[in-house]
């Protein structure tokens, strides 16, 4: 047997490669790393202070000096930044490394600006409770965020553009063991696929471990944030891939299977089996923000159809020659899914006009057509009743 000599063994990895570190990241950081400063990744925030682990450990640091008046530019849970040295006398977050992805709503505001949730992420895990009927328009809403995971390099820089990120989203329907046969959870399965087209969906129950393999094995691979209304399971299910108790957990109420926040913010926690999860508030409002293109792939047989109907830009209402029309009529699609459809892109366009003049004179032109028609509308029933 020939035994390596210490000189020849493997380099201790880095300590942050358990967070996400890596060559990448380091050749961000290489210009800060000149200036004495130290890599870190945020793993929450809390009212100007966040916790950030570093290769000597965790810190309290402040974030005075990162744009904390605007939501999309401050610091948030996963994100990677730098910081001052051990030998400071107050820590503080010096900058942010360029985001790879962001998942980003609308915030709860009549203005413009966008929330982000969570940064630099792989994997959207949309946490849906079998204890309640199920809401699919909720799950596309998820599901139509999560598609949009926007490039978080043009977010840090001020720009709203979304692109595809290569973000992966999966619905975990949690609280598995609460569906009493394997032929109702079959059903509930399949109503949730034909929501989610080309989505995973995944039973699990925390109380059983069923399922949970799967889902840690996926977890593994990256950085994975939980989402979810409050009551879904989350926090139990964080505790179940954590293989602890670190998120406090409270119990839904009978009557709705609706939970309070136990989750106040968002926390970013290591995996034993590998990977980063970052476990979210339950969310009361989900508000789309610049997220078309994700609409449009989580419906993706309806913008498939629209490309055959008659004209170019057929509205799917009464247009003659509509493909989408057809479908519904012939059973190929459920008429469910259409006013899902419409809805979202409707809020989507009513948040984009707000700070794009080309869509707002799109949806002034529109709102004049339609008062156009409903008013000849009307005169051709005042016209029958004469």
């Amino acid at each position: 047997m020939i035994l390596s000599s210490p000189s020849s063994s493997s380099p201790s990895p880095h300590p942050l490669a358990s967070y996400g570190w890596d060559e990448s990241w380091e050749a961000e950081f290489a210009p800060y790393a000149e200036q004495g400063l130290l890599p870190g990744r945020v793993l929450r925030v809390d009212r100007g202070l966040c916790d950030v682990v570093t290769p000597c450990g965790a810190v309290r640091a402040d974030t005075e000096y990162v744009a904390p008046r605007d939501p999309m530019l401050a610091v948030c849970t996963g994100d990677w930044v730098a910081v001052d040295p051990e030998d400071s006398d107050r820590r503080y977050v010096r900058t942010l490394l360029p985001r790879r992805t962001a998942f980003v709503r609308s915030a709860s505001s009549k203005h413009s600006k966008g929330q982000v949730l969570a940064t630099n992420i792989d994997h959207v895990i949309i946490c849906v409770s079998l204890a309640a009927e199920l809401d699919l328009a909720r799950i596309e809403r998820f599901l139509a965020l999560a598609m949009s995971c926007s490039d978080g390099e043009a977010l840090l820089h001020g720009t709203t553009d979304s692109r595809e990120s290569g973000v992966r989203p999966l619905v975990v329907l949690t609280k598995a063991d609460l569906v009493p046969d394997a032929v109702t959870l079959s059903h509930l399965l399949e109503d949730v696929e034909t929501a989610a087209p080309g989505v995973p969906a995944l039973p699990v129950s925390a109380q059983t471990g069923d399922g949970l393999d799967v889902l840690a094995a996926i977890a593994s691979g990256g950085t994975s944030v939980l989402l979810g209304q409050s009551g879904a399971g989350k926090s139990t299910l964080a505790n179940a891939l954590a293989g602890q108790d670190v998120m406090d957990v409270q119990a839904i109420r009978d009557v709705d299977g609706k939970g309070r926040h136990t989750t106040t913010t968002r926390n970013l926690l290591v995996l034993p089996g590998g990977g980063v999860l970052i476990d979210t508030p339950g969310l009361r409002g989900v508000g789309l923000y610049d997220a078309e293109s994700g609409v449009g792939q989580v419906f993706s047989e309806i913008e498939e159809l629209a490309g055959r109907c008659r004209f170019h830009d057929c509205a799917h209402e009464s247009e003659p020659g509509c493909a989408v029309l057809a479908a519904i009529d012939s059973g190929e699609l459920a008429e469910r899914r259409l006013e899902s459809y419409r809805k979202l892109m409707r809020e989507n366009q009513w948040i984009v006009a707000k700070t794009d003049v080309r869509v707002q004179a799109e949806l002034r032109k529109d709102w004049k057509r339609k008062k156009v028609q409903g008013k000849a509308a009307m005169e051709a029933k005042r016209g029958r009743w004469r």
